[in-house]
Formats: C-alpha cells, sequence, structure tokens
C-alpha cells in the first residue's frame, strides 16, 4: 500500500478525476492474516471492490495492481462486471500465468519497463498476442521492475491514458 510504484499509480488516477483505495494484502504490514499464494488475496481484491461499488454505486470501476498484485487483482476484475478496466503495472508475466485473461473483453492496460528483471518485455509482447481487444501496452524506455529512476514518467503516462480513457 505504501510501495513507491503504487503510490505514484494512485495520485495519478487521483489526478485524472478516479477515487482510489490502496491496501495491504492479508499478511503485509499490519494486516491480519497470512499471506496464500494468491488465493486468499483474491478474497481481499473482492473485498475492496465490494467496498468501492457501495462507497460509489453506479461508478464504474477501474482495477490496477502492480506486480504481484497485479496478478490477483486482474484475476477478480476480470470475471467482476463492476470493474471495466483493468490495468497492470510491473505484471511478473513471466512468473505468473495470465491466460486468464485470454477471454476478457475489458480494457485492460499493462505499463511495463523495458528492463523489467521479473518479466523481460519479449514475455508481455507474447502475452498481448493471445488478449482480445481492448488492450494498451505502455512501455517505459529503462524502467526495471520497480520503475527506479522512472516513478513520475509513469504517473505522467497513467494520468494521460485515465485522461484520456474516462469517457469511454
Amino acid at each position: 500500500m505504501h510501495n513507491k510504484v503504487v503510490v505514484r499509480a494512485a495520485h495519478a488516477l487521483q489526478e485524472a478525476g478516479l477515487a482510489t483505495l490502496r491496501f495491504n494484502f492479508r499478511g503485509v504490514g499490519k494486516s491480519a492474516g497470512t499471506f496464500d499464494f494468491g488465493e486468499g488475496e483474491q478474497e481481499d481484491v473482492a473485498a475492496a471492490i465490494a467496498f468501492m461499488s457501495e462507497r460509489y454505486p453506479k461508478t464504474p470501476i477501474w482495477l490496477a495492481g502492480y506486480s504481484f498484485g497485479a496478478w490477483v487483482g486482474l484475476k477478480v476484475g476480470a470475471r467482476d462486471e463492476r470493474v471495466t478496466t483493468l490495468i497492470a503495472i510491473g505484471a511478473a508475466v513471466a512468473l505468473a500465468d495470465f491466460r486468464f485473461l485470454e477471454e476478457c473483453r475489458k480494457r485492460k492496460l499493462f505499463i511495463h519497463g523495458t528492463k523489467d528483471e521479473f518479466a523481460p518485455l519479449e514475455h508481455l509482447h507474447a502475452l498481448m498476442l493471445t488478449l482480445p481487444e481492448p488492450k494498451d501496452v505502455i512501455v517505459i524506455e529503462g524502467a526495471d521492475h520497480f520503475f527506479t529512476g522512472k516513478l513520475e514518467e509513469l504517473k505522467q503516462r497513467l494520468l494521460e491514458y485515465a485522461r484520456a480513457h474516462l469517457s469511454d
């Protein structure tokens, strides 16, 4: 929740006019529970979606996640009808199975660095070939998995994307 990538992404989406919610998965920080290898964490995402849906009824939900959070979040968001847009930042596509998106017709955005040490860009390009439209990729030149030295570019590019697609 306090990760520098997550904070910058939340700021970008807030600046674009979206309400945002950051949270820790079970067992992270002072959260109750223990790590559950992506299974129980899906319940955490579902609870966050329910909270935002209750707080902002009839408002389309965009779901953004970083790294492990992208994999878990997109798994839940792809099947939840309240979620209209899926955003994966630094998705570890070389380490996790993203085939669940192969039938997903929701808008999908992947933001990825050219020097991501956990998911080489070619793995993301291979995944993108299997996904239906709408889908977009923002590549940040020279960015590693943590977007070291590229956080402001990440924020700006996400802000521009959000502003361009909010009325869709």
